[in-house]
């Protein structure tokens, strides 16, 4: 009966332990969101809401300066560990403030998604899937939606001369979705 009683005892911490695992897991890999799309339908702000303040690598507008939002840097999304398209722009708006600019995007959703700025070069394949977090990289925020235009206001000190590419970051398992070359225009 005690032999029994052990046994009972050692197959319910066992169960206990595997359902806590699973709980675990289903949490830190949130599965549910390779079926969940959101969708973001941004327009592209004309100010940034706030004074203007240029940082580093960016200038004032000078008087007679184009009026709307000018277009400073192009490039185009590739898949890394998903599927991933569309295109990004960085953008100063006409009150000397800067956005980044994600068009068309399309992702696979996923846990604690980021958009980075970043200074390390857009490799294609599994060779891009680790090379953004060996460098210098700025936060922009959790990404919006795994579709649709998006905007991310790029803080006034960035100097955007120290980055040259743009990656949409899963933090939780330190992996590129995708990634864009950031070309001057």
């Amino acid at each position: 009966m005690a032999k029994t009683k052990r046994r009972g005892r050692l197959w319910a911490g066992l169960l206990a332990a595997a359902v806590l695992a699973l709980g675990l897991g289903v949490y830190w890999f949130q599965p549910w969101k390779l079926w969940q799309d959101s969708t973001v339908r941004e327009a592209l702000p004309t100010t940034s809401g706030k004074a203007a303040q240029p940082g580093p690598g960016s200038s004032a507008v000078p008087p007679g300066a184009p009026t709307g939002p000018q277009t400073l840097a192009r490039g185009t999304l590739i898949s890394h560990e998903h599927t991933t398209t569309g295109t990004v722009a960085l953008i100063r708006l006409p009150d000397g403030s800067r956005t980044l600019r994600l068009e068309d995007l399309d992702t696979s959703n996923g846990p604690d998604l980021r958009v980075w700025l970043t200074d390390a070069p857009v490799k294609e394949g599994v060779a891009g899937w680790t090379v953004f977090d060996d460098g210098k990289h700025v936060s922009l925020g959790r990404l919006k939606g795994n579709k649709g235009d998006q905007n991310y206001q790029i803080p006034a000190d960035v100097n955007l001369a120290d980055y040259r590419s743009v990656t949409i970051w899963c933090d939780r398992f330190d992996v590129s979705f995708g990634a864009a070359s950031l070309t001057a225009v």
